[in-house]
């Protein structure tokens, strides 16, 4: 098992960190495409540790550059969309969606100085109302095959947050498949995730397997039938993607994140709940979209974001009123009569306990046990990953091998004794618009 402190290391992502250098080498969704109109206002970005400036350009094409003007480093976040890009207000310079200069309007007409000066820029990528950049050296690969991002677009429901986590800490929460009756248990028993299977299910065994893709990790669960089990099976999905299975056969929606981090305290959690082969149901979306009762729900509602917060600040739009500075809105009297954790909704209770006591506790104050199998195995397999790639150049297949990526979670019945990782990897490897293959407990 990797220390303490590598694992603390494994959170600093800015450039010239080894984790920071692995990392780029993936393509990163770092925005919903709504976020930039063609010729509209630019959008500030904080990516690895890097500030930058999103924008559409009146002919639809996405640049994603330095915040700073190359003349004198006026901030572009104030420059102008017009024509082929960003013209910045102090001086006029004009950058194309390569960080190309294409115009110095106090210059000489005979000057050829534009020709030689370019900002930092980093390739965009538009698929499905995401947006995908990469900030890693050569060219890039292609786009990972996630299921999420090919299905429809109604049969997917894609939210964006910033979360105040290192991404580490954040994606081991959703591969932590103890927590969940717990965390988001009720007291009065009366929500639907109250009766699911792993609510009424015994304590977890866990089983954790490596992969070609990462890992995946099998919780097992006695049911009220002799000699069956309930089986869950999260997975970890390099670099930093999670994927959860279905809670109940009502819905039977497939879920997960994108843990894409902002800097080494801040994570940009890219949520998505889709299903393989029909439109989710409207009434599902609708919660999404607008909470339930007012508390919110497995993804951001429209009503969960801060709309005081200045256009000038890196993922202003994202920014929930749920944080550290409101005490996530902490409800005591909630806590005592109807939620657990007394933090109003689903994501909620996610983000504030993964957030933690404060941005930067060392994991040297950790007591693992052994409900946190698959975070110690998800913590060396991306140890093993980065030290290879840091000292070798060595990158995993998945890199180069878009369709590793066509995977789901599961959850299912199983006799005692059967192995789950041979009886369910078919509908593990099954992504592609194909329906589930098997029924939902």
């Amino acid at each position: 098992m990797i220390t303490a402190e590598e694992a603390d290391e494994l959170t600093r992502v800015s450039p010239g960190t080894p984790t920071g250098a692995f990392l780029r080498r993936f393509w990163l969704p770092f925005l919903p495409s709504d976020a930039v109109a063609p010729g509209g206002e630019p959008f500030p970005v904080r990516l690895m540790g890097e500030d930058l400036i999103a924008f559409r350009r009146e002919d639809g094409a996405v640049g994603l550059v330095d915040t700073a003007c190359a003349h004198r480093r006026a901030p572009l976040i104030y420059a102008r969309n017009e024509g082929c890009g960003l013209r910045c207000v102090y001086h006029g310079w004009q950058f194309d969606v390569t960080g190309q200069c294409t115009d110095m309007p106090a210059e000489p007409e005979t000057s050829r100085f534009k020709q030689h000066i370019r900002i930092k820029a980093y390739p965009v990528r538009e698929r499905n109302g995401v947006l995908w950049t990469y900030m890693g050296e050569g060219d890039p690969p292609e786009l990972p095959e996630l299921e999420w991002n090919l299905v429809p677009e109604e049969n997917v429901h894609v939210s964006f947050r910033v979360q105040e986590a290192d991404w580490l800490s954040s994606y081991e929460g959703e591969i932590d498949s103890a927590h969940a009756p717990i965390l988001h248990g009720r007291l009065d028993k009366t929500s639907k995730r109250s009766n699911t299977m792993a609510a009424r299910s015994g304590r977890p065994v866990f089983d954790v397997v490596q992969q070609d893709f990462g890992i995946s990790i099998g919780a097992r669960r006695p049911t009220q039938e002799e000699g069956e089990l309930y089986w869950r099976v999260n997975h970890f999905m390099m670099p930093f993607y999670t994927l959860v299975p279905p809670k109940g056969s009502e819905w039977a929606e497939l879920t997960g994140h994108a843990w894409v981090p902002i800097d080494d305290t801040h994570t940009l959690c890219v949520g998505f709940t889709y299903l393989p082969d029909r439109p989710l149901n409207e009434r599902m979306v609708d919660v999404f979209t607008n909470g339930y009762r007012g508390r919110e729900t497995g993804h951001p509602s429209r009503l969960a974001f801060d709309d005081t917060v200045p256009h000038n600040v890196p993922y202003w739009r994202f920014i929930s009123k749920y944080r550290h500075d409101t005490n996530y809105l902490f409800d005591y009297e909630l806590q005592r009569e109807t939620y657990f954790s007394g933090l109003p909704g689903l994501w909620v209770q996610d983000s504030g306990t993964q957030s933690g006591a404060t941005h930067l506790a060392p994991r040297s104050h950790e007591h693992l046990t052994s409900s946190d199998a698959g975070l110690v195995v998800a913590r060396q397999a991306m140890r093993d990953c980065v030290e290879a790639y840091r000292t070798d150049g060595e990158l995993p297949t998945i890199v180069t091998d878009p369709s590793l990526y066509r995977v789901r979670a599961v959850a299912a019945l199983l006799k005692d004794g059967v192995p789950w990782t041979e009886s369910l990897d078919g509908f593990i490897r099954r992504a592609g618009g194909e329906p589930l293959g098997y029924e939902v407990p």
